[in-house]
C-alpha cells in the first residue's frame, strides 16, 4: 500500500508540478502588475458586427509563479445586437465583483486567454437575464471577502455562478483553482450538472459526474480521469485528452 501511495503521489502530484515549474519559468512573467499586459488579445471580434446574443466563459493562466498551478476565469456577455461585450470577474482588492474592468479579450497578466465555453443564439439570449440575477446574488460580494487559496477567489465565482444558472451547463478547467471551493463543508451540484461535487474548506473534495469523471480534489488542484474525453487531470498540467 505504501509502494503504491507513493507511485501515485509521484506521477500526479511531483512529476506535473516539475514539469509545470519548469514551464512556468521558460516562459517567464512579469516583475509585478503594472509591467504586465492588460491590453485586448484580438480573441473577439468587435461586438457592434457579431449580431447574436452571446455567452462566453474565458479562461487564461495566472499572473507569476501562480500561473504554474492556476488560471483565471471570466464571464462575458452581449444580448442580441448589442453595441458592447460585457465582462464580470472578481478581482483580490477592493469590492471582489467587477464589470468592465478589463477589456472583454483582455490578456491576463500577459497570459493570452482562450475560450472554454461558448453559446450563441436564442438560448444564449435567454440565459443572460438569469446569469445577471445570478451574478448579483454571489454570496461573496462584500470588501474583504476574497481569499486567493482556498477560496472564494475569481474562480470560485464563476463556477458558482455556472451552478446556479439553470441552463449554463459546462465542465471548467482543473487548473481553475477554487473552482471547488464550497465553503467550510460543501456539497452541491457539478458545473456540467452531470454529477455532484463536495468540499471540506477547499482543502480535499471531490466530484464524481458524466462530464467531469472522477476527480479528486486537493489542496485546491485537481487530479481526475475523464472517461468521457479520454483525458486524465493533473495539477498545473491541466486536461491532458487523446480527443
Amino acid at each position: 500500500m505504501k509502494r503504491i501511495l507513493k507511485w501515485f503521489t509521484v506521477l500526479t502530484i511531483i512529476a506535473p508540478i516539475s514539469v509545470g515549474t519548469v514551464m512556468g519559468y521558460a516562459k517567464g512573467w512579469p516583475s509585478n502588475w503594472k509591467e504586465a499586459n492588460w491590453a485586448s488579445s484580438g480573441l473577439l471580434p468587435l461586438a457592434s458586427g457579431d449580431k447574436p446574443a452571446t455567452v462566453i466563459i474565458l479562461a487564461s493562466r495566472t499572473g507569476r509563479w501562480k500561473g504554474i498551478f492556476a488560471e483565471h476565469m471570466s464571464i462575458i456577455l452581449k444580448p442580441e445586437a448589442a453595441a458592447e461585450w460585457t465582462r464580470y470577474d472578481v478581482v483580490g482588492w477592493g469590492n471582489p465583483v467587477r464589470k468592465n474592468s478589463f477589456a472583454p479579450d483582455a490578456f491576463w497578466y500577459g497570459n493570452t486567454p482562450r475560450i472554454i465555453y461558448r453559446l450563441e443564439g436564442a438560448k444564449a439570449a435567454a440565459l443572460i437575464p438569469n446569469i445577471e440575477a445570478s451574478i448579483a446574488a454571489y454570496p461573496y460580494q462584500a470588501r474583504g471577502t476574497y481569499h486567493v487559496w482556498p477560496g472564494p477567489n475569481s474562480n470560485t465565482f464563476v463556477s458558482w455562478v455556472v451552478r446556479h444558472t439553470n441552463g449554463l451547463d459546462t465542465e471548467l478547467p482543473p487548473v481553475a483553482v477554487g473552482k471547488d471551493w464550497l465553503g467550510w463543508v460543501g456539497y452541491d451540484v457539478a458545473p456540467s450538472k452531470t454529477g455532484y461535487s463536495f468540499s471540506v474548506a477547499g482543502v480535499i473534495g471531490g466530484t464524481v459526474a458524466l462530464r467531469e469523471g472522477v476527480e479528486l480534489h486537493l489542496l485546491g488542484s485537481t487530479i481526475g480521469i475523464d472517461p468521457d474525453d479520454l483525458a486524465i487531470k493533473l495539477p498545473a498540467l491541466g486536461k491532458l485528452s487523446l480527443l
